[in-house]
């Protein structure tokens, strides 16, 4: 499962060939959740409210390049990073 992108201690990660509907997975400390691409939201899982917000702030100003990696991964091709938040 690719690191796609890494910011404030969170860790992104997509899968190659998972399951619909397009979502990525988010890693804080002992915390995971599935956090789905359009509409943005949580699929399953948790994160500390901070780090969820971060996230959701991070996937909206990214929602094209996370359609765009979700594509890369459904096919089995290569991901690229995704810039962190900043």
């Amino acid at each position: 499962m690719p690191t796609i992108s890494e910011f404030f201690g969170i860790v992104i990660l997509m899968f190659f060939d998972d399951h619909a509907p397009p979502h990525f997975h988010a890693r804080y400390g002992g915390d995971e959740a599935v956090i789905q691409i359009h509409p943005i939201g949580v699929l399953r899982g948790k994160l500390p409210p901070r780090a969820l917000s971060l996230v959701i702030e991070w996937a909206q100003k990214h929602q094209k390049d996370l359609i765009r990696e979700w594509n890369c991964a459904a096919n089995n091709k290569k991901l690229h990073k995704i810039p962190p938040l900043d």
